[in-house]
């Protein structure tokens, strides 16, 4: 034996040291898996995030676009009968509740004919101020229609206090001298 063969016997037997050196083996390359994984994991990553940024950024229109006063529950009639010995107009008022509107942007409302047809239905709006403004809507006939009216397609300096609304029937702008009116989905939106 030589002095290698010594120390090596001795390292092993009081040291424990292993009498052969193991192989390094060598790192694995990333794999197909690896790369699946990996591509796996950035899909649904990138869908989490535009999820996330999709939805916070369409909340915000969202909820802007959706608020709503409304003003009644179920349709109001109008009945009416206009000209000759009748009277010329025919006029249905509601009052508004005590409620700033200035944070609206829009009139809505839904109106078909019951009976005849008025062809033409004038909607006032009247504010604390004694300030008028109306707007004409047309080519209501038997069924539902959904109209909505802009602030700034009537002209009224004060929309903090709108005190009520009025649906007129005019003899000179109705198709028929008879009939009736349903009103609904009265409401303030943006």
């Amino acid at each position: 034996m030589n002095r290698e063969e010594i120390y090596d016997h001795l390292a092993q037997v009081y040291l424990g040291k292993r009498a052969r050196i193991e192989e390094k083996k060598p790192k694995p390359r990333p794999g197909a898996w690896f790369v699946i994984n990996v591509v796996i994991t950035a899909f649904i990553l990138t869908s989490v995030v535009y999820g996330l940024t999709a939805f916070l950024t369409q909340r915000k229109d969202a909820f802007q676009s959706r608020v709503i006063y409304a003003l009644n529950n179920s349709p109001i009639r109008l009945t009416y009968t206009v000209g000759g010995a009748y009277p010329q107009v025919k006029n249905l008022t509601i009052a508004v509740p005590e409620t700033d509107v200035s944070k609206y942007r829009r009139l809505n409302l839904s109106v078909r004919s019951v009976n005849g047809n008025p062809g033409i239905l004038k909607v006032i709006l009247k504010n604390a101020r004694a300030e008028q403004a109306s707007y004409y809507l047309k080519g209501v006939h038997g069924r539902w229609q959904d109209y909505s009216i802009a602030f700034d397609d009537m002209d009224l300096t004060d929309w903090h206090a709108i005190q009520d609304i009025s649906f007129v029937i005019e003899a000179w702008n109705a198709q028929d001298p008879t009939g009736a009116v349903l009103i609904d989905n009265i409401t303030f939106s943006n």
